[in-house]
Formats: structure tokens, C-alpha cells, sequence
């Protein structure tokens, strides 16, 4: 069961642990919460999760106790070593800790063999290294399905309509690979400290043929989309000169015009566009 808050303020001060608030860390004190972050990813038993940040262990466990194996990454020294004293002698042989930083090893370590074979994650994304972690996860190898906990700021960034002041790169990356199911709201009373925001976990499905973006033509939409308000014409002349045209032309064919701006164009000719030369 979850920690109430005055538990898990007592557990914190056990561990001599203050949450540190540039690693994000709010702990999710509501048990329903942690029921419907497993129903969302509909976990069964010998499903490979990977989790990020398990904190003090609380959905790690009910993870677990579905008969999923678990790949958690913990930047925290201390939550490390209390995981490792507490959870992991539970379950031997499907808790894999890692202590790393989530950015840099987005997967938790998880074997490519397993990856293959189908996984999921479910996580709750400090905000600082929401967008970074999942970028790393949409250059593959996909999960099949993620369910996160994310600031609602993040969360409709993620999944912004084309035209919208919210929609950029990362929302091109994501919908290209990914349908968005049914979440749900969260609110900041769930997590202790308390955050200044609500929150939501975002459920998204892989797509039966998801497209991942190169990293030359991911580099490319972000330059453009650094460049927003710009227009897509003297954006795509500046940065590939010997074939703006042919981009250009490829606009015209889907009723979008130079003048257009990134923010503007749909997902689709994005995938389009990395199927034109140089970036094929």
C-alpha cells in the first residue's frame, strides 16, 4: 500500500532524506493513483516494465506484485541503497535496480533481447528531464505502450494539435510513433511535498506501424521549430538550399504554402519530409 503522507514524512526522516526539488522529487501518496497506473498499462504477470525514478518503491512494488519484472533507474544515491535494502530481497530476480541518471540511460539498462520481445514503461517524469528522457525513448527501440505521470504543462505539450502555440518537435516525435488512450487527472494532493501543479498520466499506445525519426531529421525540425515563427520556405532555403524546392513543392501538393510555419504542419508531412532527399 502507498505511504500516507504523514508515513512517508517519517520513512524520509528515517532515511535523513530532505525531497530534493530539482530532481523532482514528489512522492505519489495516493493509493488510487497507484492502482490506476497499473490498470492504464494494463500489466500482467512476465510483463518487462521499466520504470524511472522509483523513489521510495511505492508503484515499483505494486509493479511487482503483478508478477511483471521491473528495470528501474534511480539517480538518488540514497533511494538506491534503500530500494536495494527493502524491495529488491522481495523480489529476487525481477527487480533490476540501476543507480544512473534516466537522460542518460533512458531504458534502465534493460537487454536489447528484452526489448525486442516487448515492454512497457511506466514512470513518473521529474519535469526537468520529461522532455529529454522521452526523446531518448522515441529513438528506439519503442515500448509498446507508456503510461506517465507528467506536469500537465508537459502533457499537453506532448500531445498539442498541429496550429496550437503548444505543439513543437517533441510532439511531432511522439504522435508519429504513438495514439493517445484515456489518462487520467491527477491532482497535487496525490504526491508529497505537494506541487504547485496538477498533474496527469499520459497513456500512450505504440501505433501498429510507429516511425521513428532519424537524428539528422530529428535535428532538423528542431532547428525549425526553434525558429517558430518563421516561415517553413526561408526555413527550408537556409538550412537545405539545393532541395527547398523540392520541399516546397511537396507542401503545395497538401494545400500548405511557404509561408506556413512549423507549428502548422501536420505530423504526416513531417514523416513525409524525411522520406525527401538529402535526409532519406
Amino acid at each position: 500500500m502507498p505511504l500516507s503522507p504523514t508515513a512517508t514524512r517519517d520513512l524520509l526522516a528515517q532515511l535523513g532524506h530532505q525531497p530534493k526539488r530539482f530532481l523532482g522529487q514528489n512522492f505519489l501518496v495516493d493509493g488510487n493513483i497507484v492502482r490506476k497506473s497499473v490498470e492504464l498499462a494494463r500489466i500482467q504477470p512476465d510483463d518487462t516494465v521499466v520504470e524511472i525514478g522509483p523513489g521510495l518503491g511505492t508503484l515499483t512494488a505494486a509493479l511487482l506484485e503483478t508478477g511483471a519484472d521491473v528495470w528501474a533507474v534511480e539517480k538518488d544515491r540514497n533511494l538506491h541503497a534503500h530500494l536495494e535494502a527493502t524491495l529488491a530481497p522481495r523480489f529476487p530476480n525481477r527487480l533490476h535496480l540501476l543507480e544512473g541518471d534516466a537522460v542518460e540511460h533512458p531504458l534502465a539498462n534493460l537487454p536489447i533481447e528484452h526489448a525486442r520481445g516487448g515492454f512497457k514503461i511506466v514512470a513518473n517524469l521529474p519535469y526537468a528531464v520529461a522532455t529529454p528522457w522521452l526523446d531518448a525513448v522515441l529513438s528506439g527501440p519503442l515500448p509498446m505502450q507508456m503510461v506517465l505521470m507528467l506536469q500537465q504543462e508537459a502533457a499537453q505539450r506532448y500531445v498539442a494539435h498541429p496550429g496550437s502555440k503548444s505543439f513543437g518537435a517533441i510532439s511531432v516525435f511522439l504522435q508519429a510513433a504513438y495514439d493517445v488512450a484515456p489518462g487520467h487527472k491527477v491532482a497535487a494532493a496525490c504526491f508529497f511535498p505537494r506541487p504547485d501543479v496538477e498533474s496527469q498520466l499520459l497513456n500512450l499506445i505504440r501505433k501498429p506501424v510507429p516511425f521513428v525519426f532519424p537524428a539528422k531529421v530529428k535535428a532538423l525540425i528542431r532547428g525549425c521549430f526553434q525558429q517558430r515563427r518563421k516561415q517553413i520556405g526561408a526555413l527550408l532555403k537556409a538550412r537545405l538550399p539545393a532541395h527547398s524546392q523540392k520541399w516546397r513543392e511537396l507542401l503545395q501538393t497538401g494545400g500548405l504554402s511557404d509561408q506556413t510555419r512549423p507549428e502548422a504542419i501536420p505530423v504526416e508531412w513531417w514523416v513525409r519530409f524525411s522520406t525527401m532527399p538529402p535526409l532519406a
